[in-house]
């Protein structure tokens, strides 16, 4: 029997891998905007290769492909009739590539852009949306559930409540976008003790920032509550004076986000690095959101000692034609040039 949540997070650091519409995107499967997984119905395919991949790579979980594969968005795009067929189909495509390696497969529902803390309707509406996304995925088979990229305290507590309704495990993140508060006015630390009060197992971040600006937030966070800890970064360069992904600009002065953030990626070097920071902080759930290739997944891997499947084909300079020690006489010609 695979082992559960609690105990593979007892036994050590886990690795998640997420970004799966960012880099769908990129592939040509999701459109840019609405950012609707109307892949999971369309090319069934192509998010089982992206599965795979991850898996490769190291990833300890297979996240249904359900993220903003709710109500409210897949009205936008006119597949509202289609909304439990998308999230049946990308529960069980997560869960046919999780037994290839022993994974677990994580359910998973985000913002709704519904919520309004000033609204009390709105509460039923968000719980109406969760429970019928998640009482799916509960039908079809998943270990546990993230519930991620929450705003408002108010709405992760909502799906929270939902995801224990089902027995299910739950890990929940808030989307660090503000300075040091929860748009309903919690710090992040704050909003995660809270969390970790009411039962989740797994309480942290994701989203919206990258590495550097992510961390200390993390260690803040760390510090304050006793549970299992999760990070989940962009892999930008974000900095003090752009914080967050929405806030990277060109030399120009244009807006990268959404579609224009490729120079300020990071390389898998640095993911590497943040991955072995983030273990030394004490976080029990080391990943990766938005903007994610497998060749981070596998550099954040072997940073935390382990040798994946995809490890294989890890990079050797050494057998480089140009970067080899005993460069040949014809090809040292080109030496020139390439260091000029």
């Amino acid at each position: 029997m695979s082992a559960s949540l609690a105990e593979r997070l007892r036994a050590g650091t886990m690795l998640g891998a997420e970004g799966y519409v960012f880099e769908l995107e990129r592939r040509g499967y999701i459109k840019a905007g609405p950012f609707v997984p109307e892949v999971v119905l369309d090319f069934p395919d192509a998010v089982r290769q992206l599965h795979r991949e991850f898996l490769r790579a190291g990833a300890d979980v297979m996240v249904a492909l359900t993220y903003y594969a709710h109500r409210e968005k897949l009205r936008d795009v006119g597949r509202e009739g289609d909304l439990e067929a998308m999230n049946r189909q990308a529960v069980r495509i997560a869960r046919e590539v999780a037994r290839e390696a022993d994974a677990l497969v994580a359910g998973n529902v985000c913002n709704t852009w519904a919520y309004d803390p000033d609204d009390p309707s709105t509460v039923a509406t968000v719980r109406a949306m969760y429970a019928e996304q998640l009482g799916w995925a509960a039908e079809e088979g998943v270990d546990f559930v993230i519930s991620e990229t929450n705003d408002y305290l108010g709405e992760a507590l909502i799906a929270l409540e939902v995801i224990q309704d089902l027995g299910l495990p739950a890990m929940v993140t808030m989307a660090p976008t503000q300075p040091m508060m929860t748009r309903d006015g919690y710090e992040y630390a704050d909003a995660c003790r809270i969390l970790a009060a009411e039962g989740a197992l797994v309480v942290g971040l994701n989203c919206d920032r990258g590495p550097r600006t992510m961390l200390p937030l993390i260690a803040r966070i760390r510090d304050t509550v006793e549970c299992a800890v999760a990070i989940q970064p962009v892999p930008y360069r974000t900095d003090a004076i752009a914080p967050t992904m929405e806030t990277l600009r060109s030399a120009a002065g244009e807006r990268a986000f959404p579609i224009a953030l490729d120079s300020f990626t990071c390389t898998r070097f640095d993911m590497a690095q943040f991955a072995a920071q983030a273990r030394d902080l004490g976080v029990n759930y080391v990943g990766i959101c938005c903007g994610a290739g497998p060749h981070h997944v596998r550099a954040m891997a072997e940073a935390l000692g382990r040798e994946v499947p995809a490890s294989k084909y890890s990079p050797s300079m050494d057998l480089h034609p140009m970067f080899r020690a005993d460069v040949s006489a014809k090809d040292a010609a080109f030496l020139h040039s390439w260091n000029a």
